[in-house]
């Protein structure tokens, strides 16, 4: 079967990619199964060139078919913050509940509630050259505080548009239905970027660049 491996240490993140990708016949692989992928330091100033990094560095240093992604938050009433520093918005070391926390701290008695979920996907060969990149979005609101224990991040204020509970109150296969991270999967789906994966896993042997 066709291989494609996640660069992530997010395991949230491969199990919802594994859930929307595995049944177009890609067998999801994560850094575990390859015996680890390498950090990435995040030092873009987008998401698209988060995800691209990571998918050139990750593919350069497995020899295997990548697929990388970067997402996070934007709040309209703070400018798009916290943006590309989601995951470290309350610190290099900061828990979701520490970040959320900072967030909704922030965002106490402000009315514009109005927030997007933005995810990027950047999908690169064994020589770590990236083919392509893909974007999904999902817009709603937030709420003052958290409600629900499923999901992670900032799910559990966030509510998105046409629905009336929290994407943590949500069973992961509604969540999957509608999230920007199943936006750009699909997007990755209707691009045709999945059929250029060869049936051979990838060279396993780390790509030279002087």
């Amino acid at each position: 079967m066709r291989q494609l491996l996640i660069a992530t240490g997010n395991s949230h993140k491969l199990a919802e990619i594994r859930a929307v990708l595995g049944p177009h016949g890609v067998e999801i692989l994560g850094g575990d199964d390859v015996g680890g992928i390498p950090s990435v330091i995040e030092d873009g100033a987008s998401f698209e060139e988060n995800a691209v990094k990571k998918a050139v560095e990750t593919a350069a240093a497995t020899g295997r078919w990548v697929l990388a992604d970067d997402s996070g938050l934007e709040v309209m009433a703070l400018g798009g913050a916290p943006g590309i520093f989601s995951a470290r918005y309350a610190g290099e070391e900061a828990s979701d509940a520490q970040n959320l926390a900072k967030l909704l701290q922030e965002m106490s008695g402000v009315d514009d509630r109005r927030a997007r979920f933005v995810c990027v996907m950047a999908f690169a060969n064994p020589a770590g050259d990236v083919l392509g990149t893909v974007r999904g979005t999902v817009s709603g609101r937030l709420l003052p505080s958290g409600r629900g224990s499923s999901g992670f991040g900032y799910d559990p204020a966030f509510v998105p548009d046409r629905h009336e509970i929290t994407f943590a109150e949500m069973d992961s296969s509604l969540k999957n239905s509608i999230s920007h991270r199943s936006c750009a999967l699909q997007a990755v789906l209707d691009s045709g970027l999945l059929k250029q994966i060869s049936d051979c896993p990838g060279t396993g042997v780390p790509v030279s660049r002087e």
